[in-house]
């Protein structure tokens, strides 16, 4: 009763206060509303937007804006640091529907319990639920990451954002996945992924109407301590069967300027979408469709609005996990994206990504705007951040190591016999297990699986003389971790 009340409140000063700005309701040509806190009080300076106009809440908690017929479809708040906001639908949801006849819309957050200066994110990507089948697996998976999640420390606050892809296009299962992510006691954002369109249609406007009946916006902003989160959809279906590019329209970038240029100067940004940015050097001159529909085309724009702010960039899409520096046109300032392994896996089949990577979750830790981060694969320890294979039949008299989450301020050594003998060599190549299960693949229900390469992999001389092989990593942050094969 309490949020009904306060919703109540809200409402009855929201109508009395912009009864000025009003019109007829079939002739109005603004918007406007209040934002308020769970405890009645105004709130200021919060971002409101309908995904054109970009505005901030006066010292009364007050805002006003154009209203937009032709592109607006909802009005969201970017919830503000401190608070927190539903991702669905009710009184204290982040956005409402956008409706012809109304012009008011009044908005509750409420006060996080918890602090968030420091805090936690589990980042998933393409669950990818296809048929009923993949709902066992899809608990045990979240069963993973609730027991997981239940050790974080409890004055920290934590949520989850899930990078696309829910559904392998069945919007019916949108509920149970929502539903079952909350299990996890974890709050979740959501990203609208390729698999999440209603494709066969006649054009992109058109494709993500179902999205939207569930899961509101594809596209948003919110605030946890001082970091700014960004959502887009840069999944641009081309209004051809099932044919998609990554692309982000300009509606979008426009509302991405907007917005980024009424955050605090000292934030991070963290922007999340589906298809990644970039797959590497191999994307930047070649322009074919294979190339186009697993990276951002149009992505110079972008970097330059993000390069004005100490930004990096989480995407899905390719069930591979790799994280890719982006630097500046003077090869300076290093901007990562980390495009993660799919929480599927291989679409449910096998025990690993295409590339090797056991299917699970990153987790990236904040405390003001310094973040560190590990993946966990599901069903292990999350110390578990490679295997090594010694003299395999695809790199005979060589020990191989697939270090799934590498990026280059990583330290890579193998010993044996307890002396180290080299820093391992990286190179691109196929995990060995993938390749095994993927490579004429046998008894899964998806007839087109194969396996891909990675660039995470290591080599180095093997010695069948010796009695112990190890594995020894040092990542970024210093932790240590030591692989043994015998």
């Amino acid at each position: 009763m309490k949020f009904r009340s306060i919703a109540l409140f809200a409402l009855s000063i929201g109508l009395l206060s912009c009864a000025s700005a009003r019109k007829s309701q079939q002739s109005f040509s603004s918007i406007c509303g209040y934002v308020y806190s769970d405890d009645h009080s105004p709130l200021a300076g919060v971002l409101v937007s309908d995904g054109v106009s970009v505005v901030a809440t006066d010292k009364s908690g007050r805002f006003e804006m154009p209203y937009d017929r032709a592109s607006g479809r909802f009005v969201f708040v970017s919830t503000p640091s401190g608070y927190i906001s539903s991702s669905f639908r009710g009184e204290d949801c982040f956005y409402q529907d956008l409706q012809s006849d109304r012009q008011e819309y009044n908005f509750i957050v409420r006060k996080n319990p918890q602090k968030d200066l420091r805090h936690k994110v589990v980042a998933i990507a393409d669950p990818q639920l296809s048929d009923t089948l993949d709902f066992a697996p899809f608990r045990q998976r979240v069963a993973d990451l609730k027991e997981h999640a239940a050790g974080f420390k409890d004055n920290d606050y934590s949520f989850g954002i899930c990078l696309g892809d829910m559904v392998g296009w069945n919007h019916s299962f949108y509920p149970f996945i929502s539903e079952t992510l909350a299990s996890s006691g974890i709050q979740f954002r959501y990203v609208i992924g390729n698999h999440d369109m209603t494709n066969y249609g006649r054009s992109y406007e058109t494709s993500f109407l179902e999205y939207e009946k569930f899961f509101g916006p594809t596209y948003y902003s919110f605030n946890v301590g001082k970091v700014h989160y960004v959502v887009m959809d840069d999944t641009f279906y081309v209004g051809r069967d099932w044919y998609y590019i990554g692309y982000l329209d300009e509606t979008q970038l426009a509302w991405l300027e907007k917005d980024l240029a009424l955050i605090p100067k000292d934030y991070k940004v963290v922007l999340c979408m589906h298809i990644p940015t970039t797959i590497g050097a191999e994307d930047q001159d070649a322009f074919q469709y294979k190339i186009i529909g697993d990276n951002l085309c149009n992505k110079p724009f972008l970097y330059k609005l993000l390069r004005q702010h100490d930004a990096t960039i989480w995407s899905g899409h390719m069930h591979t996990n790799s994280i890719t520096e982006i630097p500046d046109d003077n090869g300076r300032n290093i901007m990562l994206e980390h495009n993660l392994g799919g929480f599927c896996g291989s679409w449910w089949c096998g025990d690993v990504c295409v590339d090797g990577c056991p299917p699970g979750y990153k987790v990236f830790s904040f405390s003001g705007t310094k973040l560190q981060w590990y993946y966990k694969s599901c069903g292990f320890d999350k110390n578990y951040q490679a295997k090594l294979y010694l003299n395999h039949p695809d790199y005979p008299g060589t020990a191989v190591a697939h270090v799934w989450d590498y990026d280059p301020e990583w330290k890579v050594e193998y010993w044996e016999d307890g002396k180290k003998i080299c820093d391992m060599e990286r190179f691109t190549g196929a995990d060995p297990h993938a390749k095994e299960l993927f490579e004429h693949p046998v008894g899964f229900k998806i007839p087109w699986l194969n396996y891909c390469e990675t660039n995470n992999l290591f080599s180095a001389p093997y010695s069948p003389q010796a009695r112990t092989h190890e594995l020894r990593l040092t990542d970024r942050f210093g932790r240590i971790f030591i692989i043994g094969n015998k």
